[in-house]
């Protein structure tokens, strides 16, 4: 397959779209990267277009789903939720309430929110998937704001039963930085839950080698990252997304996907770090 590389709008996307390229081209397996300039449209993209699987990326647009459910009234944060012993996702997944908790727990809507962006807690996912009424429910949110390449279909549990079923939630890295900017613009949230979310993705420790890793120590990331487990020597995703704010104030969106690679966690990471501080370097040269 020829690479797929969309340079827009102008000056300076093209430079940016050759380095992807060259970080691509240095790392085993495929990669699918998308950078926008929020406040200009500026942006660039290497395989924008492909699909890739997100893994917990998706707890992203999940939280954007349950957060408009509560400015509609159907949820509220305080809510008490009940997460019983037998909704735990399995030992292979990630889930420090399941580990904390395994005979069952009572928290706030709030609470399972926090442990699903901020600690990429597999249970709290499926908890959330299970009170905004199905990943059903969240594509057809994506569909409302007119995001169309980001399809949330399984669970985190019915990733965890075969290695196939994760590709059945894809991004297409353009689509996810369209998203993002229309996040950051208010679109689809009120004030409050952007704020909230926003929060949320800024305090993650995951992934600090990812987008954050080459930047500017201090520069403010909001993101959310996403990794499956190794098998056969193949990681099926590596990913990183978020908004970056600028020195002047200005703000890019960034996905990246590292995907079906035999490469080490090392660099996986890396190709991310390069391509994300590539994207910071490009936006101040566009000042």
């Amino acid at each position: 397959m020829v690479p797929v590389l969309v340079l827009l709008a102008a000056s300076g996307a093209a430079g940016l779209g050759e380095r992807m390229a060259a970080v691509a081209g240095q790392t085993p397996g495929r990669i699918g990267a998308a950078v926008l300039l929020i406040e200009t449209g500026e942006h660039a993209a290497w395989h924008g277009r492909g699909r890739f699987p997100m893994q917990s990326v998706y707890k992203f647009p999940i939280a954007m789903a349950v957060l408009r459910d509560v400015d509609r009234g159907k949820l509220a944060l305080d809510q008490p939720v009940r997460i019983d012993a037998a909704e735990m996702v399995p030992s292979t997944l990630h889930s420090p309430i399941r580990d904390s908790h395994p005979g069952g727990t009572a928290m706030t809507l709030a609470e399972v929110l926090r442990y699903a962006v901020t600690e990429s807690d597999g249970t709290a996912s499926d908890v959330l998937l299970r009170l905004v009424g199905g990943p059903a429910r969240v594509t057809a949110y994506l569909e409302e704001l007119g995001v169309r390449g980001v399809r949330v279909v399984t669970t985190e549990r019915e990733m965890s039963l075969s290695e196939p079923v994760q590709y059945r939630n894809w991004a297409q890295p353009e689509e996810v930085v369209a998203l993002l900017r229309l996040f950051w613009q208010g679109r689809g949230l009120s004030a409050a839950s952007r704020a909230r979310l926003l929060e949320w993705m800024t305090v993650t420790g995951t992934g600090p080698k990812r987008i954050r890793g080459l930047l500017p120590q201090g520069a403010p990331v909001a993101h959310k990252t996403g990794t499956s487990n190794t098998s056969h020597g193949l990681t099926p995703a590596t990913n990183d997304v978020g908004i970056v704010t600028l020195p002047d104030g200005r703000h890019l969106a960034i996905a990246v996907f590292v995907a079906d690679s035999p490469a080490g966690t090392e660099a996986r990471e890396a190709a991310i770090a390069r391509i994300a501080r590539a994207a910071w370097d490009w936006a101040l040269e566009q000042r």
